[in-house]
């Protein structure tokens, strides 16, 4: 018995749901797939499916095999295809997604030295603040920050990013440095849309607490918001990214890091593992290389 392909029919009979659709989706006759599945359920001594003259179904013991049968695969699959990749350059077409700031100041230098390594790939990125689905837009990679809803997808984590409040030097100067997060209730905070509306989220221990805010400037975007931060307009609560520059240049200050939320994951996100093109799976391992200094 071909155990490999046994394997692969035994996914195919589950995945189509019938063993005549199984057959078809396999390129291959009914009897082979019968006499397939019967083999492998001989050789691993326990019955795969229920089976009734109009269904048939998976045992517990066919759903757990199901898993491994499918990861085996993969990790065949993908050593495979990691060979035909060195031995052809990658090329064609590579559409990729991620959130509009964190996508300019990150991703899209490390596109642009990709296309430079490997010129007969064409990657066209769509810096969106918005959740897209891969499949309906013909996305093959997104980078997406925050926690996945999404559990069909693949994802791989590549990094984290925190949630500081940040303050001007000036602004501390003149108002002091909150030394809780209930201190923020009486100061001048700037708000974007992009955070929760009850408040601002906070942690102290295990215990998440929210914080309601006010103040006299509300911005759709974190830019601006920042901006009006440096100003020393007020307090401000940010993906550590979209204040990095001003933090590293001294424009910012971080307050309450003790209180601060859990690290944001930063994940690489695609529709599938299996088949991936030479030129998806060689990005990928790009991304992750570059995006590494996120921490994680």
């Amino acid at each position: 018995m071909d155990k490999l392909k046994a394997m692969a029919t035994f996914v195919h009979i589950a995945e189509a749901g019938s063993l005549t659709a199984a057959a078809k989706a396999s390129a291959s006759s009914l009897p082979a797939v019968v006499r397939s599945l019967a083999a492998l359920e001989g050789h691993l001594g326990v019955r795969l499916f229920n089976r009734t003259t109009r269904r048939i179904s998976l045992t517990a013991e066919g759903r757990h095999y199901l898993d491994r049968c499918r990861a085996v695969l993969d990790a065949v699959a993908e050593a495979e295809g990691e060979l035909a990749a060195d031995a052809a350059e990658p090329s064609g077409e590579l559409v990729v997604t991620a959130p509009a700031l964190f996508g300019e100041m990150y991703v899209a230098p490390a596109v642009t030295r990709f296309v430079q390594r490997y010129d007969k790939v064409r990657v066209r990125l769509l810096l969106w603040d918005r959740v897209v689905n891969l499949l309906d837009e013909g996305i093959d990679v997104a980078v997406r920050i925050g926690e996945l809803n999404d559990s069909s997808l693949v994802a791989q984590a590549v990094g984290s990013l925190r949630r500081p409040v940040v303050a001007s030097p000036e602004f501390l100067r003149r108002h002091g440095v909150p030394g809780h997060p209930d201190e923020l209730r009486h100061a001048n905070c700037i708000r974007f849309t992009g955070l929760p509306a009850g408040g601002w989220l906070f942690h102290d221990g295990r215990r998440q607490f929210q914080v309601p805010v006010t103040g006299n400037l509300e911005f759709n975007r974190a830019a601006p918001a920042a901006s009006a931060c440096v100003a020393g307009l007020g307090f401000g609560m940010f993906i550590s990214y979209q204040v990095a520059p001003d933090i590293a240049a001294g424009r910012l200050q971080t307050v309450l890091e003790p209180f601060e939320p859990p690290p944001r994951p930063v994940n690489l996100v695609y529709p599938h593992a299996r088949g991936l093109p030479a030129r998806t799976r060689v990005f990928i391992a790009w991304m992750k290389e570059a995006l590494a200094p996120l921490g994680g």
